[in-house]
Formats: structure tokens, sequence, C-alpha cells
């Protein structure tokens, strides 16, 4: 980045930085930060203030899908405007928020909550490039106190695959989001580990392991004799997982091979 662009009191995140999904360490009211995969950067608000996010890293303060020309050099600015940020789109992909809102290029900008933000941009060969934005509220009566975070549950390193995959609608925040099917899950599985030879039966193996093990912690509605339907006991199983942030958006890196 253009030595420009910094501001005195930015902070660059790290490559390989915790999700912000887990919250940040303390940080002035109404601070946003911003990360992606190859690392992120922090900064104070100030009515004006822009940070920009794009593949051209000498432009912007968050490179994102640098090997991707389907995101722009600069795809989107978060702006510091009337004592909140806004997210705008400069680029020419349209950028996906929360709950499958579509903000598109030089649509009005879009107010961020205090909070976690996830925003994801398509790319070229149906991969999705992930930008988390935090924004550290302005009314924190007790800013002080440490985050009370949920438990996330253990997974082994198959457990965590097969149920990124099942659950990459709850991860992507669709609205209403389903899992994928057995066999929609074991193909994916298997374009991603061909020598894996993965079925319909190992993906449902795997999700029985996980499901009995947050049924021994006390979770409700995860036996299929508690529900009418099996599709719901696997819905339950992908919400409490998201809930508790065993699972994240940034997760999703995991189904394109490499990083995007």
């Amino acid at each position: 980045m253009r030595a420009e662009l910094a501001y005195k009191d930015g902070l660059w995140l790290p490559r390989g930085h915790d999700s912000l999904a887990l919250g940040v360490p303390s940080a002035a009211p109404g601070a946003v930060h911003a990360l992606a995969s190859g690392g992120g950067y922090s900064v104070q608000p100030g009515e004006g203030r822009i940070v920009y996010f794009g593949r051209n890293r000498p432009e912007v303060h968050i490179c994102v899908g640098e090997d991707d020309r389907q995101v722009s050099r600069v795809h989107g600015e978060l702006a510091h405007r009337q004592s909140r940020w806004w997210l705008r789109n400069v680029g020419r992909q349209p950028i996906r928020l929360p709950k499958s809102r579509w903000l598109f290029p030089n649509e009005a900008a879009f107010p961020l909550a205090d909070g976690y933000t996830p925003i994801h941009i398509p790319g070229s060969r149906q991969r999705e490039h992930l930008v988390e934005v935090y924004v550290t509220a302005l009314d924190q009566a007790r800013h002080n106190d440490e985050t009370v975070l949920p438990e996330p549950y253990h997974l082994t390193t198959d457990e965590r695959l097969v149920l990124v995959v099942l659950g990459q609608r709850y991860l992507s925040v669709a609205t209403s989001p389903e899992p994928l099917t057995w066999d929609e899950a074991a193909r994916h599985l298997t374009e991603l580990q061909p020598e894996a030879a993965w079925t319909p039966k190992a993906v449902e193996h795997y999700v029985a392991l996980v499901r009995e093990r947050l049924h021994s912690a006390g979770v409700p509605d995860l036996m299929p004799d508690e529900l009418a339907s099996g599709n719901a006991v696997t819905h339950n199983v992908l919400k409490e997982l998201v809930r508790s942030m065993t699972l994240l958006p940034s997760d999703l890196t995991a189904l394109h091979g490499s990083p995007p």
C-alpha cells in the first residue's frame, strides 16, 4: 500500500489473524477493522476517512482476491461520514451482504452496524472472496471488560471439512439456509479431494459423529426421534456449530483449494 494511504493510528492485521467473528481486542469506540485472507487493517473513526479494499495491493488497505481478475483493483471502500461507517461498491462486480442482500456498483452506500459483518465478492471459477468487517460500538458502558465468547466444539480435520461443505450456505450468511444433500456434499468433497473417494454414506457418518457429540453436551433437537425430518437434524447441527463459532465464514476458504 502506498504510504500516503496509511493513517497514523492505523494498525495492520497480519495474514493468519483470527477471524473478526471472534471479536476484536480493545479498540477506540467507532473504530473499523477489516480482514481478508492475506491480512487486514484497523483504524479509528474520523470524518472523511476511507479504507479501501480490492486486488491492487499498492492502492488498497486490504488486498483481496489478488490473483482473480473478477475482483476490481479497488473494489470497495469503507468511508466514515456522519459518525458512522458506510460500505460503498466502486468495483464492477456486486458485493454480497448478510441475508442475501446485494450491494451493486455505484449504488448508494450501505450503513454498517456495530459488530461483525461478513461481505463476499464473487470471483472466477465459482470462488467467493471474503472480507470480514467489524465496527467497534460507540456506546460501550463496559468497554474494559473481556468479551465473553461461546465455547467452540472440537472437530477433527475431516469433520470440519465435511461440515463446511455441507453448511456452506450457513457460512455465507444466506437467508433461510439449508444444508446440502449427502449426494451434493459427497460430490463437492470429491472435487476437493479426488483421491479420497467420498461417498454420501461417509458424509452421513461424519455428521452422525458430530451430532452425537453435541447431543452428549446437552444440545437439544439433534436426534432423529426428536424431529420429523432428518434434514432438520442436520440443520440444527449446523446452526449450533455456527452459533458456537466452531465454524466461521473464513472456513469457506477450504472450498477453493487455496486461499482467495
